[in-house]
């Protein structure tokens, strides 16, 4: 059960990343007015349009128009980034007894699966784990950035708006976006894995490959969406360092484990002495 959660996990967000490529190439061009009709293109792709626009006007350009965007977006998400962040830790914290019921019930007949699930199932509620909780931001963010997309490709003044060097309807002549986006997806995920008490080669190869996939995506998409990566992931990256902080949750780990220790010799000693007093 453990294990499919994690498989459900890490394919969610590569379809995510791969879903958003297709959903991006196949986007209808027609430009976004205010007759544009439907719920897709006119309460959200136009009103978003319209936001972006406002925001750059009163705020330096188009390019801080974005930034600004972005970052009310993910103060919007903060709650359930939050939560989910939380859920992480709690989830990280029971490894070992997770790992402890998969050794015990490493038969893989039915019933012995049955009642590791079940195991599971009152270790999650105990801990207060809701398993499914940190794949929420990965279906939030989705639409976020193909509405974002959708509103620069489609809204002729911000397609052909610029920001220092950029064109925004176009990729970053110099790279630089695309090396931002990849160093921050990379701090930020290094950062969620070294809290992490336990960790294996899926989890390494996640870390590097997904900001090579950043990366390469970048060079090809519009220096808006490129953009917004840089800002959410440099967002991400202080997020965690205020929420789960891996320096400070590692620290906290090392001293409860030292304190446990400290009070298992405690009962040793308690006990040789209890003996010898018997003996005597």
């Amino acid at each position: 059960m453990k294990k499919s959660r994690k498989r459900l996990k890490r394919w969610l967000s590569l379809l995510s990343i791969v879903g958003l490529t297709f959903l991006l190439t196949a986007c209808s061009n027609a430009p976004i007015t205010s007759h544009s009709t439907g719920f897709w293109d006119h309460d959200i792709v136009y009103n978003c349009s319209r936001f972006i626009i406002w925001l750059s006007k009163n705020f330096g350009g188009y390019g801080m128009g974005i930034i600004i965007f972005t970052i009310i977006i993910r103060i919007i998400l903060l709650p359930l980034m939050w939560y989910q962040t939380k859920q992480t830790v709690k989830t990280q914290e029971i490894q070992p007894q997770l790992k402890a019921l998969q050794q015990k019930y490493s038969s893989r007949d039915r019933d012995s699966l049955m009642k590791m699930q079940e195991e599971q199932r009152k270790l999650y509620k105990e801990a207060g784990v809701n398993p499914w909780a940190t794949m929420l931001p990965l279906l939030v963010q989705l639409p976020v950035m193909w509405a974002l997309y959708q509103a620069i490709w489609r809204t002729n003044e911000l397609r052909s708006g610029t920001f220092l060097w950029l064109q925004l309807g176009h990729p970053d002549p110099y790279y630089v976006l695309p090396i931002l986006a990849a160093l921050f997806t990379l701090a930020s995920s290094w950062l969620a894995m070294a809290s992490m008490p336990e960790k294996n080669g899926m989890t390494t190869a996640m870390t590097w490959g997904m900001p090579i996939m950043i990366f390469f995506m970048a060079l090809k998409f519009s220096a808006a969406i490129t953009l917004y990566w840089v800002v959410t992931n440099a967002f991400q990256v202080i997020q965690t360092l205020l929420i789960q902080n891996p320096f400070k949750i590692n620290r906290e780990r090392k001293e409860k484990a030292a304190a446990e220790q400290e009070r298992k010799r405690k009962i040793r000693r308690a006990k040789r002495k209890a003996l010898l007093k018997h003996r005597h």
